[in-house]
């Protein structure tokens, strides 16, 4: 990207940034709520920014933990909230569009939470290549009038990463992360066992080295997902007994490796009524 395309999306971004005058950004501590989170606060200063962290059983206590520490080190005001996505019918049944439910749920008390502090949007961490995705919760965004300031600024997941890096930020090369509930099959029930099963299983593969893993639970089978350039890692003699192991000791009978490698939203193959291309 040009020296001038970068300046003219950074402009844009302090600009849509200044007009929305305060803000409370919801923030999850990974690379685009971060990366705004700082942006925000640069540009409209403590008092006028306010992060706030939903802690839930979807979302493994790692992940909240480094986000409190980041929120820290940027220097931001920073809130935590208790949400319980399980006690939301909708999506505790786990439909193609659960989501929605979720979103919708946090930002209705993200809403609440700004007027109470009297700060004038909420904002969130929606990035440009997003739309290449398929997110039911932007449908909840638009409801509740949540603004999305990388998205209106055209900035996507590559800009974003190299000027975190430019800002000093620790999220620059953090993998990218979504709720635990994604690990599990649409229209299979969610429970807080399977959850807790998924984040215990990808905990342990991180110690391993393997920083993007997605657990994908199947009944009683684990589909790894990792990056192919992690294979041979993963398929050496001692590496793959452990995990085997460890991943059937966790209540897993059969423990699997998907050869197309790590990808986003890959549980949508299994509702995808299109016809498969290799």
């Amino acid at each position: 990207m040009s020296k001038l395309k970068t300046k003219s999306k950074n402009l844009k971004l302090e600009n849509i940034l200044k007009k929305l005058g305060s803000v409370v950004v919801a923030y999850s501590g990974g690379l685009d709520s971060a990366y705004l989170l700082k942006v925000a606060l640069d540009t409209l200063g403590k008092d006028n920014v306010l992060a706030v962290t939903a802690r839930s059983e979807t979302y493994p206590y790692s992940e909240y933990k480094e986000a409190v520490n980041i929120a820290k080190d940027i220097g931001a005001r920073h809130l935590t909230i208790k949400t319980s996505e399980l006690g939301i019918r909708n999506f505790k049944e786990n439909p193609v569009n659960r989501c929605y439910y979720c979103k919708k749920e946090l930002f209705k008390k993200l809403v609440v939470i700004a007027k109470e502090r009297g700060l004038k949007h909420v904002v969130d961490g929606t990035n440009y290549d997003d739309l290449k995705d398929v997110r039911h919760g932007r449908k909840a965004a638009k409801e509740l009038g949540i603004r999305s300031p990388l998205l209106e600024a055209e900035i996507g997941k590559e800009f974003t990463r190299d000027h975190s890096k430019v800002l000093g930020l620790k999220t620059w090369h953090k993998p990218s992360f979504a709720c635990l509930a994604s690990r599990i099959p649409f229209n299979s029930k969610i429970t807080s066992e399977k959850l807790n099963r998924v984040e215990k299983a990808e905990n342990y593969l991180r110690t391993l080295g393997f920083k993007q893993v997605r657990v994908r639970m199947h009944d009683d089978t684990a589909r790894l997902e990792f990056y192919r350039d992690d294979f041979r890692r993963l398929l050496r003699v001692g590496v793959n007994n452990k995990v085997v192991r460890v991943l059937k000791r966790l209540g897993f009978k059969y423990v699997s490796l998907d050869l197309e490698g790590y990808r986003t939203g890959s549980m949508h193959a299994a509702i995808d009524k299109r016809p498969v291309r290799v």
